[in-house]
């Protein structure tokens, strides 16, 4: 009962401290507040001391911002979360119908995700039920390439393309059922990929355990096995299913940008810019909320689906030694993209040759070129260096991260929630504020948040690998603590944790080309991945390779760490427990017996 008021008190602790820095944005920036919500209610008007001093004492800005945190959490306590800076109407009912359309949105991607899941698992699935797994090579190149391909753009495509072109469903707005459906799709393919790559990495260490074996030898229905097989390998990866579902209420703000959806991503990116404080601590808190109850009902469900196992040790390992991955594929795949770079690297990515717009690819510009120009090869190739050494630089960081906290459970839980309810937009916000704008802002956003769906993924696995009967039965024999985390728990978590790693590698590089695109990472005349989006985006209908080449270049991207991730494989044992505890007599909390 300790721990857990302990817990709750850290995770508001986390939840104040978050919304009283946003509190202090505009100090942080050291910016006029007055200045800023000025030129968003008319960029027209002249900003004169007086029209300012004016904005300062309508808003109370000069009785400082500790003043106004106190004020805004007085109202809220009554039920009253103030009025807009902007438009003067009141917060509360208006960040209440940003969550309905965010929480409607959520459900139609989860519903994708889960259909777009259950399909790139599917062949295994169906090949456990019929006890024909053995010696089954991964696969999954197609499905990094969907994981891989930018939100915004699938988004830009099927606005474009199902919406406008075809006329099937509509491309604009939010008006009903039928309006979720691109936007839903847009959301759920490439995460839904993800999860499908996650849960099939699983599968077969539950169909070969005991009583999958069992189940079969007693008749059972291959259909049956493969519900329970799902069953077992589904609440390790429920914590990321409750930081997709929170992720996608906040971080979809893209694709709300996109479709015009009224969402909550949305309405706390324009309040950021705008420094409209209200609106913004509010829809921070109504995410942090909802991260903490995703949190909750994601626990609530594993304690559900694995019953009392955990708690009796009763569990097998899920991971367990694997074939080797073809070596071929990722050879193939970074043989491609290491021809595309050094191709790229001898052209001038910033040559400007206006006779030359938007030619489709020929022999001299093998990618084409775009609005002013510019060879896309160059832009891509050299974009390439910047990109994806940030990349790997801000996933190796985040792994690191993610395992040493994933490994204290208790602090990290509401820290990952806490982190996770914030979008790499308004981080990138909070970054901007704190350390300036510059180049390395994007990295750095993106670096503060993307070790949280590692650590979750390493709590869980770490809590059901503590329930196996393996482990039960060395700290039996009195193997002590650091014993089972080094010889025991680690070699089993960290596999499928740097496979997880490797599958974000492409995220990360997303949520480096959505800040780009969204304005907020690489300035022009930078070739950053997300930035050729954003510019070539508009002449996506009359040049389709301007935006298709590097689209292609972040899914060859995906196909190579995902066939890259199949290689790493858990060593096998050489030894059996009891003969490893005796090779360490000193190790701490062994018994005299054991030595």
């Amino acid at each position: 009962m300790r721990q857990q008021v302990a817990t709750v008190v850290w995770r508001v602790v986390l939840a104040a401290g978050l919304v009283c820095g946003i509190g202090l944005l505009p100090r942080l920036t050291r910016t006029d507040p007055a200045l800023t919500v000025l030129k968003a209610r008319s960029a027209e008007r002249d900003p004169s001391p007086e029209v300012l001093a004016g904005i300062r004492a309508q808003l109370g800005l000069d009785d400082g911002p500790l003043h106004l945190l106190t004020r805004w959490l007085g109202g809220l306590a009554r039920g009253d979360a103030g009025q807009s800076w902007i438009s003067g109407s009141d917060v509360l009912p208006d960040v209440l119908r940003a969550l309905g359309a965010s929480l409607l949105l959520m459900a139609a991607a989860l519903v994708v995700a889960a259909v777009t899941a259950g399909l790139v698992c599917a062949r295994t699935l169906r090949l456990g039920a019929r006890r024909r797994l053995g010696g089954r090579r991964r696969a999954g190149s197609g499905s990094a390439v969907v994981a891989a391909l930018p939100e915004f753009l699938v988004a830009s495509v099927l606005a474009t393309v199902v919406g406008v072109q075809l006329g099937w469903l509509p491309a604009l707005g939010w008006y009903g059922p039928r309006w979720t459906v691109l936007p839903a799709l847009a959301l759920g393919l490439p995460a839904g990929a993800l999860i499908g790559r996650l849960l099939d990495d699983l599968l077969p260490g539950a169909f070969g355990e005991p009583w999958a074996l069992a189940a079969a030898a007693r008749g059972l229905t291959g259909r049956r096995i493969a519900r329970q097989a799902l069953r077992r390998c589904v609440p390790a990866l429920l914590p990321n299913l409750g930081l997709f579902a929170v992720g996608l209420t906040g971080g979809a703000v893209a694709v709300e940008q996109i479709f015009d959806i009224p969402g909550l991503g949305r309405t706390t990116l324009q309040a950021a810019l705008a420094q409209d404080l209200p609106v913004l601590q509010t829809g921070t808190l109504a995410l942090v909320l909802l991260a903490a109850l995703a949190t909750g009902a994601a626990r609530l469900a594993a304690r559900l689906l694995t019953g009392p196992a955990p708690r009796d040790g009763a569990l097998s390992s899920l991971h367990r030694p694997t074939p080797p991955a073809r070596a071929v594929p990722p050879l193939l795949y970074g043989a491609v993209l290491l021809a595309v770079v050094g191709f790229a690297l001898p052209r001038d990515p910033l040559a400007v040759h206006t006779g030359d717009r938007l030619r489709a690819p020929s022999f001299d510009h093998p990618f084409g070129t775009d609005a002013l120009g510019r060879d896309l090869l160059a832009r891509v190739g050299h974009g390439a260096l910047d990109t994806l050494l940030l990349a790997l630089a801000i996933s190796a960081a985040a792994l690191l991260t993610g395992v040493v906290l994933g490994l204290v459970p208790r602090v990290s839980g509401p820290l990952v929630d806490t982190v996770n309810a914030v979008p790499p937009v308004l981080a990138a916000l909070l970054v901007t504020a704190v350390a300036g704008s510059g180049p390395a802002t994007p990295a750095f956003a993106v670096a503060a948040v993307a070790w949280a769906p590692l650590a979750a993924h390493t709590s869980a696995l770490l809590r059901q690998e503590r329930a196996t009967l393996h482990v039960t039965a060395t700290r039996g024999l009195g193997a002590g603590r650091w014993y089972l985390l080094r010889h025991e728990l680690l070699p089993a978590v960290l596999p499928p944790v740097v496979r997880h790693a490797l599958l974000r590698l492409p995220g990360v590089a997303l949520a480096l080309a959505s800040l780009g695109f969204l304005g907020l990472g690489a300035q022009p005349p930078s070739p950053e991945w997300g930035l050729l989006l954003a510019e070539n985006q508009p002449y996506a209908e009359r040049a389709p390779w301007a935006v298709l080449a590097p689209a292609a270049v972040l899914a060859l991207l995906g196909a190579l760490a995902v066939t890259a991730a199949g290689g790493l494989r858990r060593p096998r044992r050489r030894a059996r427990a009891s003969a490893v505890v005796r090779e360490e007599p000193a190790e701490k909390g062994e018994p005299v017996a054991s030595r």
